[in-house]
């Protein structure tokens, strides 16, 4: 009675087993992201989390938001998070049922001939699954840390995302306020034109050339406008905010201001690449491979048995007791190809593991020299480009109430100095991705590399040229 009770319970309590580890690995996983992105990562599950995740978010939504508050919105609020962990609780649940023992078979038969009763019964067992079981729950166990390191990975994804999009959204506002300075400069420079025009102080090729830089001023503009809502959106899309959210939605005037140095050089050299993400995924797959060669290696070898015990009773008849054995004989599939595919499986993951390694070091190198140039960069306008253009500036304004330049002479002084800091925030914000870029990096999920912002700063330069 007591085996039967036991019989009975234990899928009872290898669903309770699984409930444990599944809430177990995403805890791990909760932890692993707060670690490297700075936030945590909870699926809303009950209605009090849905209304405590809201709360956050309206919270947050009465300031200008920081980046780390655009993450903490993204990783508690938007759908994009919510269907990662609740993806991520689905495929855990699916390896963790991947290492259980099969379920025996029980096959039933009722044949009546005339007044005689035959019933047999049958309790089947496959024989090779219960002797395979310890290793299909190791590889059940490399599966479940396949899928914990994806979706860390995928969180960090989220937040790095995040990031970058708020620093785009913030100096995308930025370079339109400095446009609309460039707008006004131009408007007031083509207005004095047309009056100097007007009574003849002014020659016709001098009056046209103010009048086409205030045009162009009015199409940069308008680009900056485009350039400002569609940063912003992107933003919004990421943290998942609906349309009422969006409209209270404020951001900080200006990005934050360049750390007093950079990062040394031997950081990223110093970073254990065992702690990289996509190093860590690369030996996790190793050993699924390694675990599913050596099952196919019993798999291949051995056929499939299945061992029953039989019970048959018929009317006036003794009760027929026994077991009977079933196994497929390998002669048409010897198992040579499940034996050559696994194989080669586990060498194309060494070979992966190790060019993982080899792309790891080389994209910590480039990651950090993107960094460092554009450090250089920002520090560069932010304390020779930019006061070069407010001397200058303040220099002709003197020599212009010496009656020694012209008003034009100002204006354009003007639209170089708001030119120049334009730039200074083009590589501010280069600055900014940069080292978002190479926290990926550290972490193992690098990013596609951003271009510098080499044409706007150009095109600055172009329309800030005297006319």
């Amino acid at each position: 009675m007591s085996r039967r009770l036991l019989a009975l319970a234990l899928p009872f309590a290898l669903t309770g087993c699984a409930t444990a580890t599944l809430e177990r690995e995403l805890t791990e996983v909760r932890d692993a992201a707060r670690e490297l992105a700075g936030v945590e990562v909870r699926p809303s599950m009950t209605e009090d989390e849905r209304r405590a995740a809201a709360a956050l978010v309206e919270e947050l939504l009465a300031r200008p938001i920081a980046a780390d508050d655009a993450v903490r919105i993204a990783l508690a609020h938007s759908p994009a998070a919510q269907a990662l962990m609740h993806e991520a609780a689905a495929a855990m649940a699916a390896a963790i049922g991947s290492g259980r023992p099969l379920n025996p078979r029980f096959t039933f038969e009722r044949l009546r001939r005339g007044e005689d009763l035959a019933i047999g019964r049958l309790l089947a067992f496959e024989l090779l699954d219960l002797f395979t079981w310890p290793q299909r729950q190791r590889l059940a166990q490399t599966r479940l840390a396949q899928q914990r390191v994806q979706t860390i990975g995928a969180v960090v994804d989220l937040a790095t995302q995040t990031r970058t999009a708020w620093i785009e959204a913030v100096a995308a506002e930025q370079v339109l306020r400095y446009q609309r300075d460039v707008l006004q400069a131009a408007e007031a420079a083509a207005e004095l034109a047309r009056r100097m025009r007007a009574v003849g102080n002014l020659s016709r090729l001098a009056h046209a050339r103010e009048q086409a830089f205030y045009a162009d001023a009015a199409a940069q503009l308008a680009r900056a406008q485009h350039a400002a809502a569609s940063a912003r959106e992107r933003l919004v899309r990421h943290l998942g905010l609906d349309r009422a959210q969006a409209r209270r939605l404020t951001l900080p005037d200006r990005l934050p201001d360049l750390p007093s140095a950079p990062r040394p050089e031997s950081e990223p050299r110093a970073y254990a690449l065992e702690r990289r993400l996509d190093v860590i995924a690369a030996q996790r797959a190793l050993e699924h491979a390694v675990e599913l060669a050596g099952l196919a290696q019993v798999r291949s070898a051995v056929a499939d048995v299945t061992v029953g015990i039989a019970r048959n009773s018929e009317s006036g008849a003794p009760t027929e007791r026994g077991f009977e054995v079933e196994f497929a004989l390998p002669l048409l599939d010897p198992g040579d190809a499940l034996r050559a595919q696994a194989h080669a499986a586990y060498r194309a993951a060494v070979e992966h593991a190790r060019q993982v390694v080899q792309q790891a070091q080389s994209a910590l190198a480039e990651a950090y020299h993107r960094y460092r140039t554009a450090y250089d960069l920002a520090r560069h306008y932010r304390d020779e480009v930019v006061p070069l253009r407010q001397a200058i500036a303040e220099e002709n304004l003197l020599r212009y109430n010496g009656m020694l330049v012209g008003v034009f002479d100002l204006l354009s002084d003007a639209r170089e100095r708001i030119a120049s800091v334009i730039a200074a925030i083009d590589a501010q914000r280069d600055f900014w991705l940069a080292d978002a870029q190479l926290q990926a990096a550290l972490i193992g999920r690098p990013l596609a590399p951003l271009p510098f912002a080499e044409a706007s700063r150009r095109a600055a330069a172009d329309a800030a040229k005297p006319h």
